[in-house]
């Protein structure tokens, strides 16, 4: 299957929200509000990258990316996520396309790093991992990680812009 992965545009808005609802539906630890944390994301300009993949013009899949803090602190890393692909086309690489192109994206517009909160089993494939410097309150230490993008070290409690309040 060919895909293609590009900026969002403003066309794309309300098929990321139906995409991102549907990838999500099924998630067995999803809170059901993905699609509204993207929309209020983007509405409070804080979407710093926000990638879709298409087939054959068709939008089939999402990637965000967000600042995040550090103990309060801007430090120039961002969070990953949510990531969505419509559920008919999971496995087949598109969602990791996504993710490889938006951290190739933070890393060029000068991100220290970036944070994920997510399965173990699946984000080690692009560099993460567990960093005990680096929490996120409330959910087993496993399952959030980080990557270094410029090599440096930080520690701290990480926050999520608000918009991941949405509901």
């Amino acid at each position: 299957m060919q895909y293609s992965i590009r900026p969002e545009r403003p066309e794309d808005l309300s098929v990321i929200r139906e995409v991102t609802t549907a990838a999500f539906a099924e998630a067995e630890h999803s809170s059901g509000t993905e699609g509204a944390i993207v929309d209020e994301l983007r509405a409070a300009g804080a979407l710093s990258v926000s990638l879709v993949a298409t087939v054959e013009g068709e939008v089939v899949g999402h990637v965000a990316f967000s600042p995040v803090t550090l103990d309060g602190a801007d430090l120039g890393w961002y969070g990953l996520g949510p990531v969505a692909v419509r559920p008919d086309l999971h496995g087949r690489g598109i969602g990791a396309a996504l993710i490889r192109a938006g951290l190739e994206r933070l890393g060029a517009l000068g991100a220290k790093g970036c944070v994920v909160l997510g399965d173990p089993a699946y984000y080690p494939r692009f560099g993460f991992q567990q960093d005990p410097a680096i929490q996120y309150a409330g959910v087993p230490a496993e399952y959030f990680m980080a990557l270094s993008l410029d090599g440096s070290r930080v520690a701290g409690q990480v926050a999520y812009h608000s918009g991941f309040s949405a509901t």
